[in-house]
């Protein structure tokens, strides 16, 4: 039985809707938990202190298809604006910024009764993807301290793994929820892009941000979306599509689904490890009932490449102020991938939206045929802190998860396994727009048959 730090969020609903303890008991082992493990590993910027049994559930007392969250503590990426608690984005141009409203999704989640335990570290502006932040400190892998967690939602991954908070919330624009998902071993999705509002949340890049959960487990995963899931008519990226009900077939497997296993020269070039724990993950799903097809991704390629040069100038716009009158305030990495943005030629941005055009279409046309894309969520396991140089590992990183920002098709990354030094490896699995809830019944499918899901780091 887990200790109560460890519990999934739906044991803990399940256990305090009957009686057998509290969210105060909650609370007080996540506090614990972050007193004990954050001065090491640096999940979280601001700590927040409890409000009760989270915020009066009148908003959604009339949808019952929104879950309880029964006052449970729930982490949130330094990026999401929270009324009367400063919000840094990982930045020190924004390390006094106190925002007098909350972005939409934690105002979603505190209606459904959660309550926000504290504000984790960031890559700076989001803009890398190994949390090293030279303002707020480096956040480390819960796994193997001297290792990066993976960004930019780095701190968000950790708190979840290391039972600091039951559940987070994180940002995703190459990759930035299911790179330290998958380097940190716990369950990340990005949903489709429009799917989750991004009101109150710093961008990156308004053409490829999307938020989304990270937790334990695919269960979790999938009652998280149902809360922060949902039509806002005020963010001009949100989609009015209507919403499923993601608990309701998350256990009915994969049966009689064609998968197609990416391969090819460009999904190949990874470590080999991860290449076999996928292969042994593509077994997984034929021995319960899928037929899974090798499909040459290689064009991947030119996706992944032409997500980074629109973040980059994205962000460069976003920043353009800051970026010209003070470059100095930003760290070296982050100012060097601004500069290179704002260097970007109009027809270069131009020619990466034409990519982002064919590649929606390519890939539409794929899941068409196919139920279910699997493939690594990233070619390496955490690569060490000392000597890391954050430029290099975002274009390493970003390879496989960064495709499905520029094309904002839903993609979760679940544990896969474990490589011979004890680091986590991630599975990537990538379904057609709108179908978070097929998505997630084929990642459930696949964390049935394993149990890495039980596994914590040590120590934990």
């Amino acid at each position: 039985m887990h200790s109560t730090h460890s519990l999934t969020l739906h044991e803990a609903i399940a256990r305090i809707q009957a009686g057998t303890l509290s969210s105060g008991e909650v609370w007080k082992a996540c506090a614990a938990q972050i007193e004990h493990l954050n001065p090491q590993l640096n999940a979280f910027i601001t700590l927040m202190e409890p409000t009760g049994t989270g915020e009066p559930q009148s908003e959604m007392s009339g949808d019952t298809t929104i879950p309880r969250l029964s006052g449970l503590p729930i982490a949130v990426k330094d990026l999401f604006e929270t009324a009367g608690i400063r919000t840094t984005a990982g930045s020190l141009f924004f390390k006094d910024y106190v925002p007098h409203e909350n972005a939409v999704v934690v105002t979603k989640v505190r209606a459904a009764g959660g309550q926000i335990i504290g504000k984790t570290n960031t890559h700076e502006i989001a803009l890398g993807v190994t949390t090293v932040n030279p303002h707020f400190g480096t956040c480390r892998n819960p796994w193997a301290s001297d290792r990066v967690s993976g960004g930019s939602s780095g701190g968000s991954a950790v708190a979840v793994a290391t039972g600091m908070a039951l559940a987070a919330l994180g940002t995703d624009t190459g990759g930035s929820i299911r790179i330290p998902a998958s380097l940190c071993g716990v369950v990340g999705l990005k949903p489709t892009y429009g799917r989750v509002s991004l009101r109150g949340v710093f961008p990156l890049s308004w053409n490829l941000d999307h938020a989304g959960p990270l937790a334990h487990c695919v269960q979790d995963a999938a009652l998280l979306l149902q809360v922060i899931a949902g039509y806002d008519q005020v963010d001009p990226h949100s989609r009015n599509v209507p919403v499923d009900e993601y608990g309701r077939q998350l256990q009915d497997g994969v049966q009689g689904w064609r998968i197609a296993l990416g391969s090819g020269s460009y999904v190949e070039d990874s470590d080999p490890e991860i290449l076999e724990a996928v292969r042994h993950a593509a077994a997984l799903f034929e021995k319960v009932g899928a037929r899974v097809e090798r499909v040459d991704l290689s064009y991947l390629r030119e996706a992944a490449l032409a997500n980074g040069l629109m973040t980059q100038a994205d962000a460069a716009a976003y920043h353009r102020q800051r970026l010209a009158e003070h470059p100095e305030v930003f760290g070296s990495d982050v100012r060097s991938r601004l500069e290179t943005g704002r260097d970007t030629p109009t027809a270069d941005y131009v020619l990466a939206r034409r990519t982002q055009t064919e590649m929606m279409r390519r890939l539409g046309m794929l899941l068409e045929e196919f139920e279910i894309i699997m493939l690594p969520s990233t070619p390496l396991t955490a690569p060490l802190i000392d000597g890391v140089d954050a430029l290099e590992h975002a274009r390493q990183l970003t390879r496989f998860t960064a495709p499905f920002n520029l094309t904002g098709l839903p993609a979760v990354s679940v544990l896969c396994g474990f490589s011979g030094q004890g680091l986590p490896m991630g599975l990537q699995l990538v379904a057609a727009a709108w179908n978070e809830g097929k998505l997630l019944r084929a990642a459930r499918a696949y964390e049935r048959e394993t149990l890495w899901g039980e596994q914590r780091p040590h120590g934990v």
